[in-house]
């Protein structure tokens, strides 16, 4: 297994929140009590988009919450992504800064 594959998700999330931070975003971390499965993190960006966010290794899935609540935020319009893993992480940065 390549050494980028066990990249934990609490570094992926730290790489992350950098980057954002670096395109004048700003990142919260998503906890809400009574709510099992919400995103790791809430990115808001300058020109209004927010993000709902689930970080993942490579080799990891979503549990049934989490798909639960992935569904329950898509169907009010909101941006809900799953990262699978570092690389996925640099191709969300590079589709932001694409964007602006």
């Amino acid at each position: 297994m390549p050494k980028k594959q066990g990249i934990l998700e609490s570094k992926i999330e730290v790489w992350l929140n950098d980057q954002i931070k670096k395109i004048g975003g700003r990142s919260y971390k998503f906890v809400s009590p009574g709510n099992p499965g919400v995103p790791d993190r809430i990115y808001l960006l300058p020109d209004g988009e927010v993000y709902f966010v689930e970080l993942k290794r490579v080799i990891g899935k979503l549990s049934n919450v989490q798909m639960w609540q992935r569904d329950q935020i898509r169907r009010m319009g909101c941006n809900y992504r799953v990262i699978y893993g570092m690389d996925q992480a640099k191709d969300f940065i590079k589709e932001l800064k694409d964007e602006s």
